[in-house]
């Protein structure tokens, strides 16, 4: 009896598994300068107009118009209105009232001079030009007016969104709080940067590469370090962390071979191993363990930082409420050939050059230990699982990075 191997796992498929599991973040009140990066989980109504009250554009004079029509002529200044007075003197007529960029138009004005058009002067002011009426002055709710809607839930905040927020009086935000996510380096091997290797031992690098990737991605990141392949340390260590967080991002232990400590822990508990069609980072894993999102990546950095581009990156985005999860795409035209593998969708490193006509080269080979190449590149070179070959000058899709 031959033995029939089970399919492997489509990319797309492993990818809306653990979307599935990292779910949707709820919502929080967050105070607006905390804010950045996040998005808006619902409509921003204006309480206020903007501008609330008719306000200078220029530094200058606030005056009628008509008492400036005909040039040169000189006014009693009878007021300064500097930014912030909340106690206005209304203009009489035949006088000026010097007032600064920002500051309430005093009422009976109807324009404002610029300071450039006059003598500057301060008990009496000589103006060379005329204005019209409404000339340099801001009116109330020329920008936004009380009850629009002024940012849609699923709105991305930045400067400018917060901004506008803050200046409508918000002090707090409803937005989708950011995942937290414990990271977990595993391996006897890993010792700390900076410390003297001793023969057979490694820098820890992917747990320190995967936390700056869950940030870059918006959430928050723990990294716990160091926990040895020893099945029982390996759940003592993360049964103490794990209900703090949404999910579980390991890295290494999970391929075929002995001493595959988050496989063998994990195995019987809630999640499933799979090996995905891609190349690389076929060793995949995800479920829940104590009710909280896990996610098995590959050991090998390149493997595990392709992973976290193509299954966790997207998810995490999904999770914050961002309407487009997905990195910008291009079509370029390759600068050499490169051979893929049969029935598996391969990533291989770039670096684009929009300038040459939009032509990306490969980086490195396929090897899923050359970091140095991945540090270099700025994008992914997409290869469909059909393909095995590719020619120079063949159009492929890029995933900048």
């Amino acid at each position: 009896m031959v033995a029939v191997s089970n399919p492997l796992t489509r990319v797309a498929d492993h990818r809306a598994r653990v979307a599935d599991l990292v779910g949707v973040m709820p919502v929080a009140d967050l105070p607006v300068a905390d804010c950045l990066g996040l998005v808006l989980a619902a409509d921003l109504v204006a309480p206020i107009p903007l501008p609330p009250f008719d306000n200078s554009a220029m530094d200058g004079y606030a005056v009628r118009a008509a008492d400036v029509a005909e040039v040169p002529v000189t006014l009693p200044v009878a007021d300064d209105i500097p930014a912030g007075k909340t106690s206005l003197v209304p203009l009489e007529p035949g006088t000026a009232q010097r007032i600064m960029t920002g500051a309430p138009v005093p009422p009976g004005a109807d324009a404002v001079v610029q300071v450039e058009w006059t003598d500057g002067g301060t008990a009496a002011v000589r103006v060379d030009r005329s204005v019209v009426v409404g000339q340099n002055v801001r009116t109330a709710a020329d920008d936004v007016a009380v009850g629009a809607t002024v940012l849609t839930a699923g709105t991305p905040l930045g400067p400018a969104q917060l901004g506008l927020a803050a200046a409508l009086g918000f002090a707090v935000l409803p937005v989708r709080r950011r995942p937290r996510v414990l990271v977990l380096s595993t391996g006897s091997e890993l010792v700390s940067p900076g410390t003297e290797l001793l023969p057979g031992q490694i820098y820890e690098s992917n747990g320190v590469m995967l936390a700056a990737a869950v940030r870059e991605a918006g959430g928050e990141a723990e990294l716990l370090r160091f926990v040895p392949d020893d099945v029982d340390a390996f759940h003592a260590a993360v049964g103490a962390r794990i209900a703090e967080f949404d999910l579980l991002l390991t890295s290494g232990g999970v391929s075929a071979g002995a001493y595959e400590v988050v496989k063998d822990a994990f195995t019987g508990r809630g999640v499933e191993f799979t090996k995905v069609a891609m190349q690389p980072g076929g060793p995949q894993g995800a479920g829940r363990y104590q009710g909280v999102a896990v996610a098995t990546l590959p050991g090998n950095p390149v493997s595990a930082q392709v992973s976290f581009e193509v299954f966790i990156r997207p998810a995490l985005r999904a999770a914050m409420g961002f309407a487009q999860v997905e990195r910008p795409t291009a079509m370029a035209r390759l600068s050499a050939g490169l051979t893929s593998p049969a029935g598996r969708t391969q990533f291989r490193r770039g670096k684009y050059d929009p300038v040459s006509g939009q032509v990306v080269t490969p980086v490195g080979g396929p090897g899923s230990h050359l970091l140095s190449a991945l540090a270099i590149s700025d994008c992914l070179i997409e290869v469909p699982e059909e393909v095995t070959e590719l020619a120079e000058g063949a159009e492929v899709l890029v995933r900048f990075l």
